[in-house]
């Protein structure tokens, strides 16, 4: 994003000073690395056309305009979504070690929590984002979502039951999430069914997402046998060369996956109490674009 020409050095600073937080605040709500960049260039637009001298506190302006404008966006996309070929998953967004680090920070990005938010209205994804991922005050996320304050705090409690329902939390160190990546990874690379079935929580869910342009699985698949053979079965039956690259995507472990020398998708993992109970695979090549040129993000 070009901040260097016209707007002040003071428009800038406060800009950038905050746009970690912003560029996060639109991520979470939309799930797409290239929307979330949209967002920002909309609201660094309309930040420039105000005097920071007579706005008290810049952090909370900017959060405003950036909810608005993603509110205003999310609900193009959800139409969107309803048209989209196969399973969706949010954009892959790679982020460094550090977030992983901040268990809190990492579940409010993570792929399992990023697709429970889809289940959410518009009005609700956003007050859930900035209370529970960044602890707003109610009266400025009242004044950035357009309710009162008592409004807001029926729709958080909302949320956040709807949500705790659909993903309950786990916490799992970061050594455990190291280790789980690793046996999964040495499993896959070498087709071992049985190593797959040790790592793999009984209650597993792989979801894959082609976008409609890769082969993709139409459905979820659940349970550690059937990802277990599923994915077995399909690198027997494919004959490729696949090698696995750890990297941190979501704030969680990850691999990238290479066939025959070319990436073909991301797989993040979630792991709980040892083993992985989720995998989430992208495919669809332009999800996958920003990955090479993206610097990992810190977030906050």
């Amino acid at each position: 994003m070009d901040t260097t020409h016209e707007p002040g050095d003071q428009t800038t600073e406060a800009f950038l000073a905050h746009r970690s937080l912003l560029f996060t605040v639109a991520y979470e709500m939309l799930g797409s690395v290239a929307d979330a960049e949209d967002v920002l260039q909309e609201t660094w637009l309309r930040w420039t056309a105000v005097d920071p001298a007579e706005i008290g506190e810049p952090r909370a302006y900017l959060v405003r305009i950036t909810t608005r404008q993603a509110l205003n966006r999310l609900r193009t996309l959800k139409r969107r979504r309803e048209s989209y070929v196969g399973s969706w998953l949010p954009e892959p967004l790679l982020t460094t070690p550090d977030v992983a680090s901040d268990v809190e920070l990492a579940e409010s990005v993570s792929m399992a929590l990023m697709l429970v938010l889809e289940t959410l209205t518009p009005t609700e994804r956003a007050v859930f984002v900035l209370r529970e991922a960044f602890g707003i005050d109610y009266d400025e996320i009242a004044a950035a979502v357009g309710k009162t304050r008592a409004a807001v705090h029926q729709i958080a409690h909302r949320a956040r039951k709807h949500v705790e329902a659909r993903q309950p939390r786990h916490t799992v160190t970061a050594r455990q999430a190291r280790e789980a990546t690793a046996a999964f990874r040495h499993a896959l690379e070498t087709r071992d069914l049985q190593g797959l079935l040790d790592v793999l929580a009984p209650e597993v869910v792989a979801i894959s997402d082609g976008g409609g342009i890769k082969q993709a699985t139409p459905r979820p698949v659940t349970g550690a046998e059937k990802v277990a053979r599923f994915i077995v079965g399909g690198l027997t039956k494919h004959d490729v060369a696949l090698t696995a690259e750890p990297t941190t995507i979501n704030g969680s472990p990850a691999l990238a996956l290479h066939v025959d020398g070319e990436l073909d998708g991301i797989m993040a993992l979630r792991v709980e109490d040892t083993r992985i109970t989720g995998l989430y695979y992208v495919r669809n090549p332009q999800k996958l674009t920003r990955l090479d040129a993206e610097t990992p993000l810190t977030l906050r």
